[in-house]
Protein backbone atom coordinates (compact mmCIF):
# COMPACT_ATOMS: atom_id res chain seq x y z
CA UNK A 1 0.00 0.00 0.00
CA UNK A 2 1.37 3.41 -1.21
CA UNK A 3 0.79 7.18 0.23
CA UNK A 4 0.42 8.63 3.16
CA UNK A 5 -1.89 5.45 5.10
CA UNK A 6 1.25 3.43 4.29
CA UNK A 7 2.07 1.90 7.84
CA UNK A 8 5.74 2.80 7.51
CA UNK A 9 4.95 6.49 6.09
CA UNK A 10 6.16 9.42 8.18
CA UNK A 11 2.51 10.54 8.85
CA UNK A 12 1.21 7.18 9.99
CA UNK A 13 4.56 6.81 11.94
CA UNK A 14 3.66 9.64 13.74
CA UNK A 15 0.23 8.85 14.19
CA UNK A 16 1.38 5.49 15.73
CA UNK A 17 3.77 7.42 18.33
CA UNK A 18 0.70 9.95 19.28
CA UNK A 19 -1.51 6.74 19.98
CA UNK A 20 1.44 5.34 21.72
CA UNK A 21 2.29 8.67 23.91
CA UNK A 22 -1.69 8.96 24.28
CA UNK A 23 -1.72 5.49 26.43
CA UNK A 24 1.13 5.51 27.99
CA UNK A 25 0.06 8.78 29.81
CA UNK A 26 -3.36 7.01 30.50
CA UNK A 27 -1.36 4.31 32.00
CA UNK A 28 1.23 6.69 34.20
CA UNK A 29 -2.13 8.79 35.28
CA UNK A 30 -3.64 5.33 36.29
CA UNK A 31 -1.46 4.00 38.25
CA UNK A 32 -0.33 7.82 40.11
CA UNK A 33 -3.88 7.56 41.70
CA UNK A 34 -2.57 5.84 44.62
CA UNK A 35 0.06 8.65 45.12
CA UNK A 36 1.95 6.38 47.10
CA UNK A 37 3.32 4.19 43.83
CA UNK A 38 3.65 7.39 41.63
CA UNK A 39 7.58 6.44 41.85
CA UNK A 40 6.99 3.01 40.53
CA UNK A 41 4.10 4.25 37.60
CA UNK A 42 7.15 7.23 36.46
CA UNK A 43 9.89 4.37 36.21
CA UNK A 44 8.00 2.64 33.85
CA UNK A 45 6.95 5.29 32.00
CA UNK A 46 10.57 6.21 31.39
CA UNK A 47 11.35 2.65 30.87
CA UNK A 48 9.07 2.54 28.10
CA UNK A 49 10.15 6.23 26.87
CA UNK A 50 13.49 4.79 26.68
CA UNK A 51 12.80 1.93 24.41
CA UNK A 52 10.37 4.41 22.52
CA UNK A 53 13.53 6.84 21.31
CA UNK A 54 15.56 3.73 21.01
CA UNK A 55 13.18 2.09 18.49
CA UNK A 56 12.76 -0.57 20.99
CA UNK A 57 9.09 0.13 21.49
CA UNK A 58 7.58 -3.46 22.11
CA UNK A 59 4.40 -4.66 23.69
CA UNK A 60 4.08 -0.64 25.50
CA UNK A 61 1.49 -2.10 28.13
CA UNK A 62 3.28 -5.53 28.96
CA UNK A 63 6.56 -3.31 28.96
CA UNK A 64 5.15 -0.90 31.19
CA UNK A 65 3.77 -2.94 33.43
CA UNK A 66 6.78 -5.17 33.56
CA UNK A 67 9.15 -2.27 34.68
CA UNK A 68 6.07 -1.17 37.16
CA UNK A 69 5.87 -4.41 39.59
CA UNK A 70 9.83 -4.95 39.00
CA UNK A 71 11.20 -1.35 40.24
CA UNK A 72 7.83 -1.20 42.57
CA UNK A 73 10.05 -1.62 46.09
CA UNK A 74 12.83 0.76 45.12
CA UNK A 75 10.71 3.28 43.24
CA UNK A 76 8.64 3.69 46.07
CA UNK A 77 11.80 4.72 48.80
CA UNK A 78 12.71 6.83 45.87
CA UNK A 79 9.60 8.27 45.78
CA UNK A 80 8.95 8.99 49.04
CA UNK A 81 12.31 10.87 49.73
CA UNK A 82 11.85 13.18 46.98
CA UNK A 83 8.81 13.66 48.52
CA UNK A 84 10.39 14.21 51.86
CA UNK A 85 12.80 16.58 50.33
CA UNK A 86 10.24 18.38 49.19
CA UNK A 87 8.17 18.68 52.25
CA UNK A 88 12.13 19.81 54.51
CA UNK A 89 12.68 22.24 51.66
CA UNK A 90 8.93 24.06 51.86
CA UNK A 91 9.00 23.85 55.96
CA UNK A 92 12.73 25.49 55.33
CA UNK A 93 11.16 28.16 53.09
CA UNK A 94 8.38 28.48 55.31
CA UNK A 95 10.63 29.39 58.63
CA UNK A 96 13.21 31.57 56.59
CA UNK A 97 9.86 33.84 54.87
CA UNK A 98 9.27 34.78 58.90
CA UNK A 99 12.92 35.95 59.58
CA UNK A 100 13.17 39.54 59.53
CA UNK A 101 16.77 40.41 59.35
CA UNK A 102 19.43 40.33 56.67
CA UNK A 103 20.27 36.57 57.47
CA UNK A 104 17.05 35.29 55.45
CA UNK A 105 18.07 36.37 52.37
CA UNK A 106 21.57 34.35 52.29
CA UNK A 107 19.72 31.57 53.83
CA UNK A 108 16.83 31.75 51.12
CA UNK A 109 20.05 31.79 48.17
CA UNK A 110 22.05 28.91 49.70
CA UNK A 111 18.58 26.40 50.13
CA UNK A 112 17.80 27.19 47.13
CA UNK A 113 21.14 26.54 46.01
CA UNK A 114 20.99 23.45 47.71
CA UNK A 115 17.48 22.23 46.65
CA UNK A 116 19.23 22.61 42.71
CA UNK A 117 21.90 20.39 42.78
CA UNK A 118 19.81 17.86 44.89
CA UNK A 119 16.81 18.27 42.05
CA UNK A 120 20.26 18.15 39.35
CA UNK A 121 20.19 14.71 40.51
CA UNK A 122 16.40 14.02 41.24
CA UNK A 123 15.26 14.22 37.66
CA UNK A 124 18.19 11.10 37.00
CA UNK A 125 16.50 8.91 39.65
CA UNK A 126 13.86 7.51 37.94
CA UNK A 127 15.31 6.59 34.49
CA UNK A 128 18.60 5.37 36.29
CA UNK A 129 16.29 3.02 38.00
CA UNK A 130 14.34 1.75 34.78
CA UNK A 131 17.46 1.22 32.70
CA UNK A 132 20.28 0.11 35.01
CA UNK A 133 19.95 -2.64 37.87
CA UNK A 134 21.58 -1.06 41.10
CA UNK A 135 20.82 -0.85 44.64
CA UNK A 136 19.15 2.80 45.92
CA UNK A 137 22.28 4.11 47.23
CA UNK A 138 24.07 3.65 44.36
CA UNK A 139 21.12 5.32 42.42
CA UNK A 140 20.96 8.19 44.52
CA UNK A 141 24.71 8.72 43.93
CA UNK A 142 24.96 8.06 40.23
CA UNK A 143 22.32 10.25 39.76
CA UNK A 144 24.20 13.09 41.34
CA UNK A 145 27.12 12.52 39.55
CA UNK A 146 25.07 12.19 36.08
CA UNK A 147 23.19 15.67 36.96
CA UNK A 148 26.61 17.44 38.02
CA UNK A 149 28.92 15.91 34.67
CA UNK A 150 26.20 16.03 32.50
CA UNK A 151 25.15 19.67 33.62
CA UNK A 152 24.78 21.16 29.93
CA UNK A 153 21.92 18.31 29.24
CA UNK A 154 20.51 18.46 32.91
CA UNK A 155 20.07 21.73 32.26
CA UNK A 156 17.80 20.81 28.96
CA UNK A 157 15.74 18.38 30.99
CA UNK A 158 15.15 21.32 33.40
CA UNK A 159 14.01 23.49 30.72
CA UNK A 160 11.63 20.62 29.23
CA UNK A 161 9.85 19.97 32.08
CA UNK A 162 9.88 23.66 33.83
CA UNK A 163 9.00 24.48 30.14
CA UNK A 164 5.93 22.24 29.81
CA UNK A 165 4.85 23.04 33.31
CA UNK A 166 4.83 27.10 32.82
CA UNK A 167 2.74 26.17 29.57
CA UNK A 168 0.18 24.13 31.09
CA UNK A 169 -0.14 26.58 33.58
CA UNK A 170 -0.70 29.55 30.97
CA UNK A 171 -3.08 27.64 28.99
CA UNK A 172 -4.41 25.26 31.31
CA UNK A 173 -8.19 25.54 29.75
CA UNK A 174 -6.82 25.62 26.41
CA UNK A 175 -4.07 22.76 26.58
CA UNK A 176 -6.96 20.54 29.21
CA UNK A 177 -7.06 18.21 26.44
CA UNK A 178 -3.15 17.67 25.80
CA UNK A 179 -2.35 17.73 30.00
CA UNK A 180 -4.68 14.73 29.44
CA UNK A 181 -3.34 13.10 27.03
CA UNK A 182 0.12 13.33 26.99
CA UNK A 183 1.05 15.85 29.60
CA UNK A 184 3.07 14.09 31.59
CA UNK A 185 4.40 11.26 28.64
CA UNK A 186 5.16 13.37 26.42
CA UNK A 187 8.00 15.88 28.38
CA UNK A 188 8.78 12.45 29.54
CA UNK A 189 9.45 11.31 26.05
CA UNK A 190 11.62 14.26 24.65
CA UNK A 191 13.42 14.09 27.65
CA UNK A 192 14.41 10.56 27.43
CA UNK A 193 15.98 11.41 23.88
CA UNK A 194 18.94 13.51 26.38
CA UNK A 195 18.30 10.42 28.63
CA UNK A 196 19.35 7.68 26.31
CA UNK A 197 22.28 9.65 24.78
CA UNK A 198 23.86 9.68 28.39
CA UNK A 199 23.23 5.98 29.22
CA UNK A 200 24.67 5.05 26.17
CA UNK A 201 28.22 5.88 27.36
CA UNK A 202 27.40 4.02 30.53
CA UNK A 203 25.94 0.09 28.89
CA UNK A 204 29.60 -1.13 28.07
CA UNK A 205 30.55 -0.93 31.73
CA UNK A 206 26.79 -1.06 33.46
CA UNK A 207 28.07 -3.56 36.09
CA UNK A 208 30.09 -0.47 37.00
CA UNK A 209 27.54 2.42 37.34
Amino acid sequence: MNGIFNPESPVMSFLSRVADLVWLNVLTLICCIPVVTVGAALTALHYVSLKMVRGEDGYLTKSYFKSFKQNFAQATVLWLLFVLILAVAWVDFHYISLMDDSMAGVLRIGLTAVLFLVLCGGIYWFPLLARFENSIKNTVKNAFLLGILHFPKTICVFVIYVGMTVIYYLFLYRLMPLIFLAGISLPVYMASYLFSGIFRKLEPAEENV
